[in-house]
């Protein structure tokens, strides 16, 4: 305890434990479905699990309630001392690119716990994918805690508190089919509405294959690209997705001279490179919104793609929309 004046206080701790109740469950639900993707938050501070005293481990996560709770129900049976983070409602991953997972939030986090006060040890073990925001040195020279880097994955840490090393399989990153499907429905929820107003405005503009183009040039973006992001060629999002994007315009493409045998070559032609320009410049721009929930990338790559290839999105798109327009009226 402290005194200010004749007042004495003590440093803020939460309650907590490692059971997850079925009200965390449906939270969970709703976020991996991106309902009101926001506000998945617990409050940043000071959380004690179970018992601890004044020398139990210090672990540092995010106030994203999943980052939150995976951590605490990982540590089953265990006593020690959760700080969280302000990180907006984002995981520590993202939070650590978008730089809220960070040494001034660290900092600033110990200062307004006390967590000096609590504790007598002086080590902080944070999640390795935290790492891109904090520099360790500097914690250690402002607050005199030291950074450990936990492994990769939460359910590793009762293993890795045994020897505080991490084996090479803790370190290893992963981004498994599994993984990638949990972030469809939080992308395909936000593009759900819009999609469809679009799709109907085609169909009633160009008729039924126009609104076609649109739903699969969605669907290829926030469905596909995840479940085959690995097997796409290419080191970047954006030429990834416009070579998906291309193949699910192909068949637009070509249906064109199908459907319309009776029309002049520059015409069908015409029509063609629209959806083979469109499409792809749609699925190209959602398969960015997966840059920051993967291992395939980073901060500053996909800062320079992003300058790199939005330009050709939407000139591309801006092309294939004209030219759609032109030969929908042109007879």
């Amino acid at each position: 305890m402290i005194e200010i004046g004749s007042i004495t206080a003590t440093p803020k701790i939460f309650p907590t434990s490692s059971r997850l109740t079925p009200a965390n469950h449906w939270d969970h639900f709703l976020a991996r479905v991106g309902w009101k993707r926001g506000e998945h938050r617990v409050e940043p501070g000071l959380y004690a699990l179970g018992n601890p005293t004044p020398d139990s481990s210090v672990f540092i996560t995010a106030n994203y309630t999943l980052s939150f709770d995976t951590l605490r129900s990982a540590l089953d049976g265990m006593d020690g001392y959760i700080l969280v983070l302000d990180t907006q409602g984002i995981n520590v991953w993202c939070a650590a690119g978008k730089g809220t997972f960070g040494t001034e939030e660290i900092v600033l986090r110990i200062t307004a716990t006390r967590l000096k006060d609590v504790v007598r040890q002086r080590v902080l073990i944070l999640p390795q994918l935290g790492a891109p925001g904090v520099a360790a040195h500097e914690v250690k020279k402002r607050t005199g805690f030291k950074i450990e880097y936990g492994p990769v994955r939460a359910a590793d840490l009762l293993e890795y508190l045994k020897t505080h090393k991490a084996t090479a399989e803790m370190r290893r990153v992963r981004f498994p089919l599994r993984d990638r499907l949990v972030l469809i429905p939080v992308e395909a929820v936000h593009v759900m509405l819009p999609m469809l107003a679009v799709a109907i405005a085609l169909y009633f503009i160009g008729g039924l294959m126009f609104a076609l183009a649109a739903v699969t040039a969605v669907l290829t973006g926030v469905v596909l690209f995840p479940l085959l992001l690995p097997w796409l060629p290419t080191h970047n999002f954006s030429t990834k997705g416009f070579i998906l994007g291309g193949l699910a315009a192909l068949p637009f493409a070509l249906s064109v001279f199908v459907r319309h045998p009776d029309w002049n070559w520059w015409r069908q032609i015409g029509q063609a490179l629209g959806f083979l320009l469109a499409m792809p410049a749609v699925t190209a721009f959602l398969a960015l919104n997966f840059t920051g929930s993967t291992n395939f990338t980073s901060r500053t790559g996909v800062r320079r793609e992003m300058f790199a290839y939005i330009p050709a999105m939407a000139w591309t798109f801006a092309g294939g929309i004209i030219l759609s327009t032109v030969f929908v009226f042109v007879r």
